[in-house]
């Protein structure tokens, strides 16, 4: 697991950035996702290949920089160019506060003079990203969006199982340290959940109360794949806040590629926006670290592990949809469910997931294809679609092929 191959996705999405790079200055390049999936690597190797001066800056300290650093790294990247084509590549720029006005000046400043610098920027919160993208860019960038890796993605680069996978999830700084479960453990704890959300929410967002902010997350690790609503999450984490607070929170941990609360399908979207949300971890380890059940005690519990196999095929399509694939919601009528609906445009697919884990709540395929006629209905796991050829194959290609 020392010398991993590079995956497929990771060749497509450096490819494009290249090819973007290599065209006449149009727009700026932003690639974001989550922590620890790779984009400073992925970046900083497309750069090497470059045949242009490149400056790379980090703005991920401790401290929060101010709009002035942008200036400096952007005048630098100039100065480098010597009147001639440069690229500036600025990582974690969603922690400069006010960065994408500081971006937008210098970057019209450079259109008017008509200077060739090309402009890359990375960043971990993507829901921040995008909130300074539609403020103050509009127009004037591309986004690559890049997500959890996926279980072809380990396996083709760590050699991973789907054993493996299921259990250790998609973080490929992690894998080096799956052979001391432990370690691994507390890596994932304090590398990746506790960063996330002390320096991707906390740091960078108004949250008048961090305590809840993290029983949330808490609480959605724990609880991936069921259906609760706001009213029992505060009743859970003996909060006396309002609803409203919750679902703000949970639309902060989702945009740090933690937690995500999906929505029920109702064919309404009044109906959907006010139902209780479906959480689901955006990456097995989130389940599998906070839990602290070791690889074999975990494969052995069948409640546990069916929750695990669940939460893997949820995972899979979120992030897919987080990426803007397509939308994904749960179903749930009268005690009757269906794990996951897809929509694409007007193309509407219908998921259930054989886990192994008595369900809450009774199969409802029938009763969702006699209400909403779904162009396609699927089943993972058991007699239906082995849950290995599901997760090795891209989630579009189920839903929109």
């Amino acid at each position: 697991m020392s010398n991993p191959s590079t995956p497929q996705f990771e060749r497509t999405a450096a490819a494009v950035l290249e090819a973007r790079l290599r065209e006449p200055r149009r727009f700026i390049q932003v690639v974001a996702g989550p922590r620890q999936i790779g984009k400073t690597t992925l970046v900083q190797q497309v750069l090497a290949r470059m045949a242009v001066p490149v400056r790379y800056a980090s703005a991920d300290e401790p401290t929060l920089r101010g709009p002035d650093w942008i200036a400096q790294q952007w005048e630098a990247a100039r100065l480098e160019a010597g009147g001639g084509s440069a690229i500036l590549a600025l990582d974690e720029v969603q922690k400069i506060p006010g960065w994408s006005e500081a971006v937008k000046r210098l970057w019209d400043e450079d259109t008017l003079a008509r200077r060739p610098l090309a402009v890359v920027l990375l960043g971990s919160a993507p829901l921040l990203i995008q909130r300074g993208l539609s403020e103050s860019l509009t127009g004037r960038f591309e986004v690559l969006r890049l997500s959890h890796w996926a279980f072809d993605e380990m396996r083709q680069a760590f050699g991973f199982s789907l054993d493996d996978y299921l259990y250790f999830g998609g973080y490929p700084g992690a894998a080096p340290l799956v052979a001391e479960p432990e370690r691994w453990r507390r890596y994932v704890l304090d590398s990746l959940i506790e960063t996330a959300i002390s320096r991707d929410v906390l740091l960078l967002t108004r949250v008048d109360k961090p305590a809840l902010l993290r029983r949330l997350f808490e609480l959605g690790s724990r609880y991936s794949g069921r259906v609760l609503s706001y009213t029992k999450m505060l009743g859970q984490l003996q909060d006396a806040g309002n609803t409203t607070t919750l679902a703000h929170y949970l639309d902060l941990l989702a945009g740090a590629g933690l937690i995500a609360g999906l929505p029920k399908f109702a064919g309404q979207v009044v109906r959907q926006r006010g139902s209780s949300p479906k959480l689901q971890v955006l990456n097995t380890a989130l389940l599998t670290a906070p839990a602290g059940l070791r690889p074999g005690d975990a494969r052995a519990d069948p409640t546990f592990w069916g929750r695990l196999v669940e939460s893997a095929v949820g995972a899979h399509l979120a992030n897919a949809a987080a990426s803007g694939e397509f939308e994904l919601f749960y179903w749930r009528e009268r005690n009757r469910e269906v794990d996951f609906v897809v929509r694409s445009a007007r193309r509407l697919t219908a998921i259930e997931v054989k886990s192994g884990r008595s369900p809450e709540a009774l199969p409802g395929m029938a009763a969702f294809v006699a209400a909403f006629d779904p162009d396609r209905t699927l089943l993972v796991g058991g007699d239906g679609i082995a849950l290995e050829e599901f997760l090795a194959k891209p989630a579009s290609h189920w839903v929109l092929a």
